[in-house]
């Protein structure tokens, strides 16, 4: 009869295996429960270069082609001012008036004058007529009469020159009134009712609505660079005005050391919602050139520190970076800090918190 328990040592060989192949297994899951990266999947892409527009941007002011500055052109007292700046006004529309007294005795004076010698002129003419007369009759000798006739032509030359002072006299009478030299704009007023008024000095500038152009200062040492228009855009906000036309001017600013380039408007579109004085940015089109581009979701800013998170094999480690233009949606240049061939995250702000990993 055989032993029942002969096989019992087998059975607690096999058992002993198995548990410790179950606990095996259950410790390899529990490895890979516990390793397994618990926050978020930040997606990563390779730096490298793109090819980028090398655009170059300059600040331009818009200002009107047909602009005035309005000043009086006698001295005097100003009366009245009859507009404010952002007022429009048409052509021979009175602006401000001057105190016109002076002028006006000026006026009256040049006048009496004028009948003063029409009156002598008459009286000379009638004189002149008998002396040809009684030379006729054989009463009055040639020289009287040559006298006479001088006297004549002097009192015609005196009343002449009556005339002209009295159409002087008007048209500096007129002068009192400062008058729209078109249909304009008040751009601003530069005087009030009570201020003396001299010649050149201002009393209000007014400008022509259309046409418009932006002004810039190109800088003198790059003289051998300049634009061309078509390489040209100007950007008001978020629209893009073409301009139609450029002058280059032929001399640079002493001071300054910059050419001026004005750059003229359409009279349509969107270049209608600019107006003069306003500031511009005039962005110039360059070569194309491969620059090294990363988003600017990827841009870790901290005052002064810009930095980017790098993809490790236990998540992401930040590394400072310095950064050149910015390129708009095509992204922000890398000047220096990163590797050809590092991943990246591209949203800097999640790849900084805790559990963080990195997806292609």
């Amino acid at each position: 009869m055989k032993n029942k328990f002969a096989n019992a040592p087998r059975l607690t060989l096999l058992s002993a295996v198995l548990a410790l192949s179950l606990g095996m297994v259950l410790d390899s899951s529990f490895a890979q429960t516990t390793t397994a990266p618990t926050g978020q999947a930040i997606k990563v892409i390779s730096a490298g270069q793109k090819s980028v527009a090398n655009d170059s941007d300059i600040d331009g002011v818009v200002e009107a082609v047909m602009q005035s500055t309005l000043s009086s052109q006698i001295p005097g007292r100003v009366l009245s001012l009859n507009v404010k700046a952002g007022d429009r006004v048409k052509a021979g529309q009175v602006l401000a008036t001057i105190d016109d007294r002076e002028t006006q005795t000026g006026v009256m004076q040049s006048q009496a004058r004028l009948q003063q010698s029409e009156a002598e002129l008459r009286q000379l003419q009638i004189a002149l007529k008998r002396t040809q007369e009684l030379n006729a009759q054989g009463f009055v000798s040639s020289a009287a009469l040559d006298l006479a006739e001088a006297q004549f032509k002097a009192a015609q030359a005196g009343r002449d020159s009556a005339g002209a002072a009295t159409t002087q006299a008007k048209v500096t009478h007129s002068f009192s009134k400062v008058t729209a030299p078109y249909d304009a704009w008040v751009l601003e007023t530069s005087a009030q009712a009570g201020d003396l008024a001299i010649p050149g000095k201002p009393i209000m500038t007014v400008y022509a609505p259309q046409p418009l152009r932006v002004v810039l200062q190109w800088p003198a040492s790059q003289k051998s660079a300049l634009p061309k228009l078509s390489d040209i855009q100007i950007q008001s906000g978020s629209e893009i005005i073409k301009p139609v036309a450029m002058q280059i001017m032929p001399n640079a600013d002493g001071i300054s050391q910059t050419i001026g380039i004005k750059l003229d408007l359409p009279r349509t579109g969107v270049a209608l919602n600019v107006s003069p004085g306003q500031q511009v940015q005039v962005r110039i089109a360059g070569p194309v050139q491969a620059k090294g581009l990363v988003p600017q979701s990827a841009i870790l800013r901290r005052g002064e520190i810009t930095a980017v998170y790098v993809a490790q094999e236990k998540g992401f480690v930040m590394k400072l970076v310095r950064l050149g233009a910015d390129h708009g949606a095509a992204g922000v240049e890398i000047w220096a800090g990163l590797k050809d061939g590092e991943l990246i995250a591209v949203d800097a702000v999640k790849a900084g918190m805790k559990g963080a990993h990195a997806v292609k």
